[in-house]
């Protein structure tokens, strides 16, 4: 990042979180991790801290600081050996308050995003479904008006905060007739009758809880609409750069902490009487990586100076997020190989970080989805315009 745009205050926050990480985060992430559940306690610490409103006013309990402080808490957050964790944090503050903060009711806004940005509630979003996947306008679960409620059915499916959250920002189709143009969004409490949620047992991300969700005939009041009836499918297109840039932040920073991770136990290792970090095909598959992620790196903080700047840069963020993620695949993957058999084992924390990283080139919109975005764009020069009325 330039000198001229990180400034003391950016160092003295990173410190201050590295602290914090430290002491509050690292010596219970072995723990979540064996019970896929992350202590709700840690989300009222990180909200006491500030750490969970970085980029939100302060009417609502937020700091009003500039993206650069949030792009620093991804790469923190990303190093602490737990995807599940990591994710758990990002989808709250930069995947699903942004909706309750871009587009609510100030009433919802002083009802949910307050003890959100206070660590009190957990938020998650819920858009995936079974049968949909990345297709968004292919959702089937309907929200019918009846009187002051709506009545929501269907399912949604890979939410994460999806079993132990507060309350979900749910994609229903309003008007199914209309298509696309027929989805909105509404706030639907984790404990209304008729929602249910059942764990699915993952590969990687084992601290997250991720949940198949169930909506049989759910009373949801008509004043938890999320901005106005059949503009949600306009308010999802608008919030999946800020999605996408910080799940490209995430995976680089992951690659990082595997790299480092893997330089110490090179300089430690040895082999037919050398250390590791001698043998000369070793040290330039390092440089290789050490390049790869320098100039991926410098474009991803390009992204987050677009983003500062209030720029709704499809192109950009699709790119940052395919290359950080499949970059990172292939860093992490390399990274064990490095580790001989112990790299196969629960010893060292590589093994983790192999299982957490292979998801990142599926959230947010896979990687294919990358490339045809990015294709629309320089093969049949579509132009994506801003999608919200902000």
């Amino acid at each position: 990042m330039r000198a001229s745009l990180l400034t003391a205050e950016h160092e003295t926050f990173r410190e201050t979180l590295r602290t914090f990480i430290r002491k509050e985060i690292l010596p219970q992430i072995d723990r979540w991790e064996q019970r896929g559940q992350i202590d709700r306690e840690i989300w009222k610490k990180m909200g006491n801290m500030g750490f969970m409103g970085l980029n939100y006013p302060e009417e609502y309990g937020g700091l009003n600081l500039d993206f650069y402080f949030s792009m620093i808490l991804c790469e923190e957050l990303s190093h602490c050996f737990s995807g599940g964790f990591t994710i758990s944090a990002l989808v709250i503050q930069y995947m699903s308050a942004p909706y309750l903060f871009k587009h609510a009711s100030e009433e919802l806004k002083q009802r949910y995003l307050s003890p959100v940005l206070s660590g009190d509630l957990i938020s998650a979003v819920a858009i995936t479904e079974p049968g949909a996947g990345s297709d968004v306008q292919q959702i089937k679960t309907t929200a019918r008006r009846e009187g002051d409620y709506y009545l929501v059915n269907g399912s949604k499916t890979f939410i994460t905060n999806g079993y132990y959250g507060d309350f979900f920002i749910t994609a229903v189709k309003t008007s199914p007739e209309k298509g696309h143009k027929g989805i909105s969004l509404l706030l639907i409490d984790r404990n209304s009758p008729g929602v249910t949620a059942t764990k699915i047992a993952k590969m990687g991300w084992l601290a997250s809880d991720t949940a198949e969700l169930g909506f049989d005939q759910v009373q949801v009041p008509v004043t938890h609409l999320i901005g106005e009836e059949d503009a949600g499918f306009k308010y999802l297109m608008g919030g999946l750069q800020l999605e996408r840039l910080t799940a490209a932040i995430h995976s680089l920073a992951t690659a990082e902490s595997a790299l480092d991770y893997t330089l110490d136990y090179m300089r430690q290792r040895e082999a037919f009487g050398r250390k590791l970090q001698d043998f000369q095909a070793l040290r330039h598959r390092v440089a290789q990586m050490v390049a790869d992620i320098t100039t991926t790196k410098a474009f991803i903080q390009h992204c987050c100076d677009l983003q500062q700047q209030g720029e709704y840069a499809v192109k950009e963020c699709s790119i940052a997020k395919l290359q950080a993620s499949e970059l990172a695949v292939r860093v992490v993957s390399q990274c064990l190989q490095l580790f001989g058999g112990y790299g196969f084992t629960e010893d060292y924390k590589i093994a983790r970080l192999y299982r957490d990283v292979r998801v990142g080139t599926i959230i947010g919109g896979t990687s294919e989805i990358m490339l045809e975005i990015i294709a629309k764009i320089a093969i049949d020069d579509i132009q994506y315009e801003p999608k919200t009325n902000t």
